[in-house]
């Protein structure tokens, strides 16, 4: 796999991210929301494997390809499965010209300050190790802002710039997410706070490695565009954060130099009793209208 190309399509190309690591404490809801009830399986191992084939089928989807779709972040059990016996990294890259991202999070710490912190990472050298050898690009890390406290921002974003150069260590390119809840009293407040630390740290960033920037679509327009433009940020990337595809898409076409990386946003239509050509056609509705919110601004 070139990873130089990886880091020229990610840098130069038009298009969005997919976000398709769901993990297991959202995997059950995004089964229900597809149509399949939590009557279907009785397993964690169930669940999971039902999750993966709804993942397969919208990679092998006709539309889903690098012509609009630059990268697809991938949980931990999709990067060690496969699609028709090629492992799912290599399928992405090589079948479909998608940039392959692994979620390495393991989920939040209780609200403290405002804020959840991420919970520690256990053997994550090792799993850095394995995300390596099989061809994925870079890492995402969530964690979650609910108020605007300044000391609960600024822990917030320290812990994800450590954990930054970790990653970037390791030659892979993070995707720092700390995201401001859309339900938070005050999210303008909380995203300005966030966006003051995050500046801090890109200008005090160690070596010479770039990271991504994944927030919230913020309240202000263009509250982010200095960190498109910073020189250590490869791309400044939005989450959908429970707004609808259309009020998603409509918010993020007012931030210039920001593109989406939508999850419910971009799945959303899809059901299980779809036909493949429905299935599709929902799949491509869905990537051309983020393709456009995230690449046509005036």
């Amino acid at each position: 796999m070139s990873i130089a190309q990886m880091r020229k399509n990610m840098s130069e190309n038009a298009g969005f991210i997919a976000a398709l690591d769901q993990s297991g404490g959202s995997t059950p809801g995004a089964l229900r929301h597809y149509g399949i009830a939590d009557s279907a399986y009785s397993t964690d191992a169930q669940m999971f494997a039902l999750m993966h084939e709804m993942r397969v089928r919208v990679v092998t989807a006709p539309s889903f390809t690098g012509k609009k779709i630059l990268a697809a972040i991938l949980f931990e059990q999709t990067m060690n499965g496969s699609v028709k016996d090629t492992p799912v990294p290599a399928f992405l890259w090589k079948d479909r010209g998608v940039v392959p991202f692994l979620k390495v999070d393991k989920g939040l710490e209780a609200e403290a300050g405002g804020v959840q912190l991420m919970k520690p990472i256990p053997d994550l050298d090792a799993l850095l190790e394995q995300a390596t050898k099989k061809g994925i690009y870079g890492t995402k890390a969530r964690s979650v802002i609910h108020l605007a406290e300044r000391r609960g921002v600024e822990a917030i974003v320290k812990q994800q710039f450590t954990l930054a150069q970790q990653i970037a260590e390791r030659g892979l390119v993070p995707i720092l997410e700390p995201e401001v809840l859309i339900k938070s009293p005050d999210k303008a407040g909380a995203e300005t706070l966030l966006h003051n630390e995050l500046h801090r740290g890109l200008d005090a960033l160690p070596g010479d490695y770039q990271v991504m920037i994944k927030v919230s679509i913020p309240e202000k327009p263009d509250l982010y565009l200095d960190l498109v433009k910073h020189p250590r940020v490869q791309r400044v990337v939005a989450l959908s954060g429970g707004y609808s595809r259309d009020e998603a898409c409509q918010r993020l076409a007012e931030n210039h130099g920001m593109i989406a990386s939508f999850s419910r946003a971009l799945l959303e239509e899809l059901r299980y009793t779809m036909t493949d050509a429905q299935f599709d056609a929902a799949l491509s509705t869905a990537i051309n209208q983020i393709y456009a919110a995230s690449t046509q601004k005036s």
